[in-house]
Protein backbone atom coordinates (compact mmCIF):
# COMPACT_ATOMS: atom_id res chain seq x y z
CA UNK A 1 0.00 0.00 0.00
CA UNK A 2 2.47 2.89 0.99
CA UNK A 3 4.35 1.82 -2.75
CA UNK A 4 1.22 2.50 -3.97
CA UNK A 5 0.91 6.05 -2.45
CA UNK A 6 4.47 6.84 -3.35
CA UNK A 7 4.08 6.28 -6.61
CA UNK A 8 0.54 8.32 -7.03
CA UNK A 9 2.88 11.47 -4.97
CA UNK A 10 6.10 10.68 -7.34
CA UNK A 11 3.28 11.14 -10.34
CA UNK A 12 1.64 13.64 -9.10
CA UNK A 13 4.59 15.87 -8.77
CA UNK A 14 5.94 15.05 -11.89
CA UNK A 15 2.55 16.00 -13.73
CA UNK A 16 2.89 19.31 -11.60
CA UNK A 17 6.09 20.10 -12.97
CA UNK A 18 4.83 19.07 -16.58
CA UNK A 19 1.63 21.64 -16.47
CA UNK A 20 3.48 24.25 -14.20
CA UNK A 21 5.62 24.59 -18.05
CA UNK A 22 2.73 24.81 -19.96
CA UNK A 23 2.63 28.43 -21.76
CA UNK A 24 -0.46 31.06 -22.42
CA UNK A 25 -1.06 30.42 -25.76
CA UNK A 26 -1.05 34.68 -25.86
CA UNK A 27 1.84 36.01 -23.94
CA UNK A 28 3.78 32.84 -24.37
CA UNK A 29 6.73 34.37 -21.82
CA UNK A 30 4.15 33.43 -19.28
CA UNK A 31 3.01 30.33 -17.67
CA UNK A 32 -0.54 29.15 -16.36
CA UNK A 33 1.34 29.08 -13.08
CA UNK A 34 2.39 32.60 -13.66
CA UNK A 35 -0.56 33.79 -14.80
CA UNK A 36 -2.56 32.49 -11.75
CA UNK A 37 -4.45 30.24 -14.06
CA UNK A 38 -3.75 27.20 -13.36
CA UNK A 39 -5.12 26.50 -9.92
CA UNK A 40 -4.08 23.16 -8.98
CA UNK A 41 -2.84 19.35 -10.39
CA UNK A 42 -4.72 16.63 -8.25
CA UNK A 43 -5.12 12.86 -8.32
CA UNK A 44 -8.18 11.96 -7.82
CA UNK A 45 -9.24 8.78 -5.57
CA UNK A 46 -9.89 6.63 -8.85
CA UNK A 47 -6.05 7.54 -10.09
CA UNK A 48 -7.26 10.55 -12.87
CA UNK A 49 -5.12 13.32 -13.20
CA UNK A 50 -7.62 16.76 -12.18
CA UNK A 51 -6.02 19.92 -13.31
CA UNK A 52 -7.86 22.65 -12.59
CA UNK A 53 -7.95 26.04 -14.19
CA UNK A 54 -9.86 29.66 -13.99
CA UNK A 55 -10.06 31.69 -16.72
CA UNK A 56 -8.69 35.41 -16.77
CA UNK A 57 -12.74 36.19 -17.57
CA UNK A 58 -15.93 33.81 -18.48
CA UNK A 59 -15.10 34.45 -22.30
CA UNK A 60 -11.65 34.32 -22.75
CA UNK A 61 -11.11 32.75 -26.30
CA UNK A 62 -7.82 31.25 -25.08
CA UNK A 63 -9.14 28.65 -22.62
CA UNK A 64 -9.93 25.87 -25.37
CA UNK A 65 -6.14 26.45 -26.27
CA UNK A 66 -4.98 26.07 -22.90
CA UNK A 67 -7.13 23.13 -22.12
CA UNK A 68 -5.76 21.68 -25.37
CA UNK A 69 -2.16 22.25 -24.39
CA UNK A 70 -2.29 21.14 -20.86
CA UNK A 71 -3.78 17.89 -21.96
CA UNK A 72 -1.46 17.79 -25.01
CA UNK A 73 1.81 17.96 -22.48
CA UNK A 74 0.66 15.47 -20.03
CA UNK A 75 -0.37 13.21 -22.63
CA UNK A 76 3.27 13.26 -23.96
CA UNK A 77 4.62 12.79 -20.59
CA UNK A 78 2.87 9.74 -20.13
CA UNK A 79 -0.57 10.60 -18.64
CA UNK A 80 -3.59 9.09 -20.30
CA UNK A 81 -6.30 9.59 -17.54
CA UNK A 82 -6.50 13.38 -17.47
CA UNK A 83 -9.25 15.96 -16.70
CA UNK A 84 -9.16 19.43 -17.06
CA UNK A 85 -11.84 21.23 -14.87
CA UNK A 86 -12.73 24.82 -15.26
CA UNK A 87 -13.64 26.23 -12.10
CA UNK A 88 -14.89 30.43 -12.28
CA UNK A 89 -15.32 30.90 -8.54
CA UNK A 90 -13.64 32.48 -6.78
CA UNK A 91 -13.23 34.62 -10.52
CA UNK A 92 -9.67 35.16 -11.42
CA UNK A 93 -7.53 38.53 -10.65
CA UNK A 94 -4.71 39.58 -11.65
CA UNK A 95 -3.57 39.69 -7.87
CA UNK A 96 -3.03 35.90 -8.52
CA UNK A 97 0.11 37.07 -11.45
CA UNK A 98 3.25 35.70 -9.56
CA UNK A 99 6.01 38.33 -9.38
CA UNK A 100 7.77 36.25 -11.77
CA UNK A 101 5.39 36.60 -14.04
CA UNK A 102 4.84 40.40 -13.71
CA UNK A 103 8.71 40.71 -14.08
CA UNK A 104 8.09 38.23 -16.86
CA UNK A 105 5.92 41.17 -18.67
CA UNK A 106 8.00 43.91 -18.16
CA UNK A 107 10.94 42.21 -19.30
CA UNK A 108 8.93 41.89 -22.56
CA UNK A 109 7.32 45.36 -22.95
CA UNK A 110 3.83 44.68 -21.04
CA UNK A 111 3.30 46.78 -18.16
CA UNK A 112 2.11 44.48 -15.55
CA UNK A 113 -0.70 45.07 -13.55
CA UNK A 114 -1.00 47.31 -10.23
CA UNK A 115 -3.79 45.78 -7.58
CA UNK A 116 -7.10 44.88 -8.93
CA UNK A 117 -9.69 46.94 -7.09
CA UNK A 118 -11.98 45.02 -4.68
CA UNK A 119 -15.75 45.72 -3.90
CA UNK A 120 -18.02 44.72 -0.72
CA UNK A 121 -21.35 44.83 -2.15
CA UNK A 122 -22.64 45.91 -5.67
CA UNK A 123 -20.05 47.19 -7.74
CA UNK A 124 -21.24 51.14 -8.57
CA UNK A 125 -21.62 51.94 -12.38
CA UNK A 126 -19.70 54.11 -13.55
CA UNK A 127 -19.25 55.97 -17.64
CA UNK A 128 -15.68 56.86 -17.10
CA UNK A 129 -12.69 54.59 -17.83
CA UNK A 130 -10.43 54.05 -14.48
CA UNK A 131 -8.04 56.03 -13.93
CA UNK A 132 -4.73 54.02 -13.84
CA UNK A 133 -1.33 55.01 -12.82
CA UNK A 134 1.01 53.25 -15.61
CA UNK A 135 4.72 52.70 -15.90
CA UNK A 136 6.06 52.66 -19.04
CA UNK A 137 8.30 49.23 -19.28
CA UNK A 138 10.36 51.20 -21.55
CA UNK A 139 11.94 53.83 -20.01
CA UNK A 140 9.83 53.58 -16.24
CA UNK A 141 7.90 56.48 -16.61
CA UNK A 142 4.58 57.31 -14.92
CA UNK A 143 3.83 60.03 -18.08
CA UNK A 144 1.41 57.92 -19.70
CA UNK A 145 -2.06 57.94 -21.91
CA UNK A 146 -4.46 55.84 -22.86
CA UNK A 147 -4.61 55.05 -26.44
CA UNK A 148 -7.40 52.46 -26.15
CA UNK A 149 -9.21 50.71 -23.89
CA UNK A 150 -8.70 47.81 -26.47
CA UNK A 151 -5.05 46.09 -27.24
CA UNK A 152 -3.81 43.36 -28.53
CA UNK A 153 -6.45 40.97 -26.56
CA UNK A 154 -9.52 41.75 -24.11
CA UNK A 155 -7.34 41.82 -20.87
CA UNK A 156 -4.89 44.44 -22.67
CA UNK A 157 -5.24 48.60 -23.07
CA UNK A 158 -2.90 50.13 -25.17
CA UNK A 159 -1.14 53.25 -23.98
CA UNK A 160 1.92 55.11 -25.00
CA UNK A 161 4.49 56.84 -22.91
CA UNK A 162 4.98 60.81 -23.31
CA UNK A 163 8.47 60.78 -22.26
CA UNK A 164 9.68 57.99 -24.56
CA UNK A 165 6.90 58.29 -27.22
CA UNK A 166 6.87 54.37 -27.23
CA UNK A 167 3.99 52.26 -27.25
CA UNK A 168 2.64 49.32 -24.78
CA UNK A 169 0.03 46.83 -23.92
CA UNK A 170 -0.70 47.35 -20.38
CA UNK A 171 -2.31 44.19 -18.60
CA UNK A 172 -5.99 45.64 -16.99
CA UNK A 173 -6.41 45.29 -13.17
CA UNK A 174 -9.52 42.44 -12.76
Amino acid sequence: MTTLLRMSADQLSRATLVADAVTDPEMPMLTLRDLGVLRSVELSKDGQLVVTVTPTYSGCPAMATMRDDLTYRLRQAGFNNIAVRTVLEPAWSTDWITDAGRRKLAEHGISPPGPATHHAGPIPLTLRLPRRCVRCPQCGSVNTELSSEFGATACKALYRCLDCREPFDHVKEI
